[in-house]
């Protein structure tokens, strides 16, 4: 296989607007992804470990607003105490799929903002191949935050609910 060879197999990428194109002869083995594409799903999941590890510092700032009204007014050293005694869970997504709030459209949602929520209720569902999958709570407390808007897509590890536990 020679540059000519090349050239002739990215103006094909190119003209049939292919996501990936892999070819294995004599030994060589030539893979041309383009940029932005994420086909495989080894991929994702390594572009989705370090916003995985991220969200307890991004879950912080997103409780602080909640409860830095209250201490501001108080006073400085108050704002640095609450933060403190409040614990966030984080309940992530364990598989790749859509996100629905609800069991179907029109009905009320599994839980809401500042509901309180027992070990094992149904949060969601995330639909993966035609399979409805409930996605239930870990944890015992109240919902401070929901990160997914409902029938939107969701990765392996991408944030769902915060829950207050503390």
């Amino acid at each position: 296989m020679d540059f000519s060879d090349i050239e002739r197999i990215l103006e094909l990428v190119r003209t049939h607007d292919l996501a990936e194109f892999e070819l294995e002869r004599d030994g060589l083995k030539l893979r041309v992804r383009k940029a932005g594409a994420s086909p495989t799903f080894h991929a994702a999941p390594m572009q989705m470990m370090p916003v995985a590890s991220a969200p307890p510092p991004a879950a912080g700032p997103a409780a602080a607003p909640q409860a830095a009204p209250a201490p501001a007014a108080a006073g400085g050293a108050r704002a640095d105490a609450e933060p403190e005694s409040v614990e966030l869970a984080v309940v992530k997504s364990p598989i790749v799929g859509t996100f629905y709030r609800c069991p179907e459209p029109g009905a009320p949602s599994f839980v809401e903002i500042g509901q309180r929520v027992k070990k094992d209720q149904v949060l969601c569902i995330i639909e993966a191949m035609k399979l409805m999958n409930e996605i239930t709570s870990e944890y015992e407390g109240e919902i401070v935050s929901a990160y997914v808007e409902n029938g939107k897509p969701v990765q392996y590890g991408e944030r769902l609910f915060a829950i207050k536990t503390a």
